[in-house]
């Protein structure tokens, strides 16, 4: 596969703190700068699920919209883990996230990554994908081993299923692997395409 250049195509720009969305685009075959700013990701009570993901994701993009140049299109991401009706975000320790695990051992849960596509010229696309995910039961101190070696602090529901906790807990996924990642690579590349941004 080899991707088309074309003058007309804009410059993608990757808004993310994520080595694992970078990968993932960097795999996808696609050129991009990356650009970082801290975003408050706080979000409205009332939303629920896939509304939590698709609007942490449009409002990581609002804090770039003022800076993008007419040939740019900016890519946010959120990835949040919904056990029920409650989001299990980031742990803010490892305190935390040892409870987070703990709740999600044993059980099914779901995780949403909201993504939100900003062209320099005004053009929007939000959307998210929704990936189930099945863990065996975990013993306290199989949580505890994770957590102190591998410091999930920066990740929804306190796991990476990329990490050791991934090899060892999941036992069956329903949707996209990489979704569960930080990034719905399939519905990016769709988009992206719809867009102008990238063509094979």
């Amino acid at each position: 596969m080899s991707l088309i250049s074309s003058d007309f195509r804009p410059r993608l720009v990757l808004a993310s703190n994520s080595p694992r969305r970078r990968q993932l685009l960097t795999e996808l075959g696609l050129t991009y700068e990356l650009r970082l700013r801290e975003v408050d990701e706080s979000f409205p009570t009332h939303l629920v699920r896939a509304e939590v993901a698709e609007y942490l994701a449009a409002h990581k993009a609002d804090a770039y919209a003022t800076d993008l140049a007419p040939d740019e299109l900016v890519i946010t991401a959120d990835t949040i883990v919904c056990l029920d009706n409650d989001v299990l975000n980031k742990p803010a320790d490892e305190a935390e996230a040892v409870q987070m695990l703990q709740r999600l051992q044993g059980r099914a849960h779901d995780v949403y990554t909201g993504v939100c596509l900003l062209h320099g010229d005004g053009r929007r696309v939000v959307f998210s994908d929704q990936t189930g995910v099945h863990f065996r039961p975990l013993s306290l101190p199989e949580i505890e081993h994770y957590v102190h070696q591998y410091r999930p602090l920066d990740k929804a529901g306190a796991y990476g299923a990329q990490d050791w906790i991934g090899m060892v807990a999941v036992t069956r996924l329903e949707g996209s692997y990489f979704n569960v990642m930080g990034l719905p690579v399939h519905r990016v590349w769709e988009e992206l395409v719809k867009l102008g941004a990238v063509a094979v």
